[in-house]
Formats: C-alpha cells, structure tokens, sequence
C-alpha cells in the first residue's frame, strides 16, 4: 500500500515515552509504531460505533426479520 509521508508535531514527554515504546516493543523507527497506533485507534473508534449502532437494534425485531420468508423453506433445508 502506497504510503504518504506526514509531519506531526508531539510534546516532548510523548515523544520520549514513544521512542521508550519502541525500544521495549521492537518497533523498527518512530514512523511504525506512530502507524500502527494510529490503525489502532482508528479501529476502536469503527469498533465503537458499530458497538453504538447495534444497540440501537431490537433484538425480537431483527429476529423476526431474519425469519421472515424461512417457513416453507426450512422443511427443505437438512437437519445437521
């Protein structure tokens, strides 16, 4: 994946605790562990808000709409 090259402007204690980061955990340089935590928070944000989203659903509701159209068709299907 092609990858652009950005400036970021960090306080000086974060900075010194990632390169402390990336000392302990084996990151290669500043530019992946910076990536990879980023990724990261990306996907807890998604994560969060599909949590938020589901919760809006009614349960009975979305079974029913699951089952909907199933009752002629599940005597055909087999018994596992």
């Amino acid at each position: 994946m092609p990858k652009t090259k950005v400036a970021v402007t960090l306080e000086t204690e974060l900075l010194e605790e990632l390169d402390e980061l990336i000392a302990s955990a084996g990151f290669p340089n500043r530019s992946q562990a910076i990536e990879a935590a980023v990724a990261e928070k990306l996907d807890r944000i998604r994560r969060g808000r599909l949590a938020r989203e589901s919760a809006k659903l009614d349960p009975k509701e979305e079974k029913a709409l699951a089952e909907e159209g199933l009752g002629a068709e599940l005597e055909a299907w087999p018994e596992y």
